[in-house]
Order: C-alpha cells, then sequence, then structure tokens
C-alpha cells in the first residue's frame, strides 16, 4: 500500500513543460560539475548482469532482482539493482589511475520497493567510483568528498536558480557529520528515521555515518549489503526538505570494502556462501583496485532542488491507484 501524500498548502512552482526543461538543464549541469569537480570520465553500463557473477548489488538481502531468460545464450540476466560492484571492475578494467573514477548513468527496477513520495519501483542514479590508494581510507577523506558533492549540488542549484527565478530552495553549504551511533545516543527513543528527521530538522545540511553494522542497542541504524561498503567508513548525504518537512536522502556513498572489511563483513552478514562468487574471489585475493563511490539519485536531485512533493512529478512510472487518486485531487501531475 503506497504511503504518499501531499502536503495540503503544496503548489508546483514550475508549469508541466518547465519542469521538464528544467530537468534537462538540471541533469547536464550537475553531470558536468560533478565530474571536474570529481575527476571523473564517462562511461557506459550494463542495465543487466549475470546473476552468478555476484556483480549486482543485494541491497538488504531480501529485494527481488527482476530476472529474465536469454534464448540465444540459455542463461539468465538480471536487471542491476545498482552498480556498486560492477563500477570496481570496471575501474580495473579500464586502467584507472589513483586519483581517478568514472560515472555513469544507472537505471533500475527494484520490484519490491515500497511506494511513497521519495521511492518508487524506478531508480536512475549518477552511479560513481574512484580508485584511491590505502592512505586515503580514511574518515578525512571520507568527509572531504562529501563536501566536495554537496558543493556541486549547491553550485547545480545556483545555476538552475538564475534560469528559473521561481526556485527557492537555499541549501545550507556546511555539512554536519555524525554517526549513527551518535544519533542513537542524542535520540534513544527514536525509530533511525525519526533520527534523521530530528538532526536534518537542526542541521540542514548532514552526513550521516557508519551505516550497516550493529549499534550499541543491538541494531543497524539502516541495512547495507556486506560486500560493497566498510561499514565503518561510509554515509548517506541527506538535506531538510522544506515542502516535505523532512530529512531528504540524496547520496549513499562510502569507502569500499578492502579483502580485511569485505571478509568480517561477510561473516557478520553470515554470507560466507558469497565467497565463491567471481567478484567476491577477486576482491578477497587482492585482485581489485581500492575505491570510494557512491550513487546520486537523479530524481531526488531533481525534486529538491525544484521544490517537488512526489518522485512522480520528476520521473515517469507506474503507481498504485490511491497515489494517483491523492496526486489528482491535489492537482499534483504525475508523469
Amino acid at each position: 500500500m503506497s504511503k504518499s501524500w501531499i502536503p495540503a498548502s503544496y503548489r508546483s512552482t514550475l508549469s508541466l513543460y518547465e519542469t521538464q526543461a528544467a530537468i534537462g538543464q538540471l541533469k547536464r549541469i550537475f553531470e558536468d560539475t560533478l565530474a571536474c569537480a570529481m575527476n571523473l570520465k564517462r562511461v557506459s553500463a550494463p542495465l543487466f548482469v549475470d546473476p552468478d557473477t555476484g556483480l549486482n548489488d543485494d541491497l538488504n538481502g531480501v529485494e527481488r532482482a527482476v530476472t529474465f531468460d536469454i534464448r540465444e545464450t540459455g542463461t539468465r540476466g538480471a536487471v542491476v539493482h545498482s552498480l556498486a560492484k560492477w563500477k570496481r571492475v570496471a575501474l580495473r578494467d579500464y586502467g584507472f589511475p589513483v586519483g581517478e573514477g568514472l560515472y555513469t548513468d544507472m537505471n533500475a527496477i527494484r520490484r519490491d520497493e515500497e511506494m511513497d513520495n521519495l521511492h518508487s519501483i524506478y531508480v536512475d542514479q549518477w552511479d560513481w567510483e574512484k580508485v584511491i590508494s590505502p592512505e586515503m581510507r580514511t574518515m578525512d577523506y571520507l568527509k572531504s568528498t562529501v563536501e566536495t558533492i554537496v558543493g556541486a549540488i549547491c553550485l547545480t542549484n545556483d545555476a538552475l536558480r538564475a534560469r528559473f527565478p521561481a526556485l527557492s530552495w537555499r541549501p545550507d553549504r556546511h555539512v554536519a557529520f555524525v554517526t549513527t551511533q551518535e544519533l542513537e545516543d542524542m535520540y534513544p527513543d527514536l525509530t533511525p528515521k525519526q533520527r534523521e528527521n530530528a538532526f536534518l530538522a537542526e542541521h540542514m545540511t548532514a552526513c550521516i555515518m557508519q551505516i550497516g553494522g550493529k549499534l550499541r542497542s543491538g541494531k543497524p541504524h539502516d541495512g547495507r549489503a556486506p560486500d560493497y561498503d566498510d561499514w565503518t567508513m561510509n554515509a548517506d548525504i541527506m538535506f531538510y526538505n522544506p515542502v516535505l518537512k523532512s530529512a531528504f536522502e540524496i547520496s549513499s556513498m562510502g569507502i569500499r570494502v578492502d579483502p580485511a572489511a569485505m571478509d568480517r563483513q561477510l561473516r557478520e552478514a553470515g554470507c560466507d556462501n558469497r565467497r565463491a562468487l567471481p567478484f567476491h574471489k577477486a576482491l578477497l585475493a587482492g585482485e581489485l583496485p581500492l575505491t570510494i563511490g557512491g550513487g546520486i539519485g537523479q530524481s531526488r536531485l531533481c525534486m529538491l532542488i525544484l521544490g517537488k512533493a512526489h518522485i512522480g512529478e520528476v520521473q515517469a512510472s507506474i503507481w498504485d491507484e490511491n497515489t494517483r487518486r491523492a496526486a489528482e485531487e491535489a492537482g499534483v501531475i504525475l508523469l
């Protein structure tokens, strides 16, 4: 059942066609700004992978990939959930040196996604990944990268507001860094999502760090697959959304697992069976470069900068009847 809702006083700032024009300009500006700031080169990426390679992102371990049989090969394909693992292999195959990386358009179908204002079964991201050295696997380097991404978002917002003066979002360029354990200590009686909302109401731009491992309460802040992010050095970039009056995640990212972190997290997550998969064998053997990477939501960023209340206003997807009815009653146009 959809949890979509439209704020009572909400009205779209831009018309339907202005929205389409702004989406196109936003994507072009942000891509160029991010690539320049992060030293990234654009590459082509797959829509689907062989499910037996271990390259697909397992997300929280319960989501079902969209799979299909291929007549000519007699094998199966699986639509990607994300490109977290594929990018690391691509960096090796392209021969990228330390300090350089790639970015690409990632399109996915997540058929088990709960639908609400921020979530759709269709996912579009800028996926990026960069080669780093052992000395760069630090919290300081993670924080510096977060600040660079936030800076690219702010510059993109400035450019869009210059072209569409009716837009009003003004992000705070200062990033408040906090770990999930610090959040639990600050708000012990709140759920993880409520903690994020409380923190973002006070700090308009934030980076929530160290997601995936168990906290002192015995529960993780949120799920993370054990085989791409290092749970001690990963992060979510969030802004306060003035339309929805809540925390709003734009990016999930992190320094990726090295062999030691992969070994530890596979055991902790009870996923030792993955060690036999080609990707995991290569990583555990030290055959893949050390990297940092993440995904930045394209529709999410469009929602935030264009002041939209529902993700369906900036992407074309399939919605349940309750969502369509709620949007129609509020005068909201879903693409």
